[in-house]
């Protein structure tokens, strides 16, 4: 599970102008129509050919909590791309993106400080260029710990540093221990 991924991908999911199918028979001809052939649907769900196809006539209508949960998480993924592009473009590019944690956070710094690891809630704004880089490095496939490196040295500059008023012999943010995670364009 990718705690930061999932994060930013519901955060563009708040843009959506309609919802997403909810029930097994929707979801099912949506992604038959996505990838264009039921056979494609049953490899990556991970079922056959003809489950798929009892799904798709409503022969099926109610999946393993495991199935449901990767239809609903692959019709999302695929659901609006152009309003998921635009509201990206635009957190990217003029409206940044806010993030809302409760983490273990400390810092390296210099002798004399108090930079041990602590509790804390943080509802922050960050600006466009880490909102660009973090959905830039989700789109080449990157790790959650190098979205929680994004969002550490995000925090460092805008929360710990104030935007270069404060702490500016600040090294490095440890952002760890993720107890809650919310993403907010």
């Amino acid at each position: 599970m990718s705690l930061i991924g999932d994060g930013l991908n519901k955060a563009v999911q708040k843009a959506f102008t309609r919802p997403a199918p909810k029930t097994a028979g929707p979801q099912m001809r949506y992604l038959v129509k996505q990838y264009k052939g039921t056979k494609a649907v049953a490899e990556l769900l991970g079922i056959s050919q003809r489950t798929v196809e009892r799904y798709v006539k409503d022969q099926i209508k109610t999946p393993r909590k495991e199935l449901a949960a990767r239809m609903e998480h692959e019709v999302k993924k695929r659901w609006q791309p152009q309003i998921r592009a635009k509201a990206k473009e635009k957190a990217a590019s003029t409206g940044g993106i806010v993030i809302d944690t409760r983490a273990r956070m400390g810092y390296t710094a210099p002798i004399d400080s108090t930079d041990e690891d602590r509790i804390r809630h943080l509802t922050v704004a960050l600006p466009p260029r880490y909102a660009a880089r973090l959905f830039d490095a989700q789109e080449q496939g990157a790790s959650d710990a190098r979205l929680q490196e994004i969002a550490a040295e995000a925090l460092k500059e805008v929360y710990f540093q104030d935007n270069g008023r404060r702490a500016g012999s600040l090294e490095e943010v440890r952002f760890t221990d993720i107890e809650h995670l919310e993403f907010d364009l």
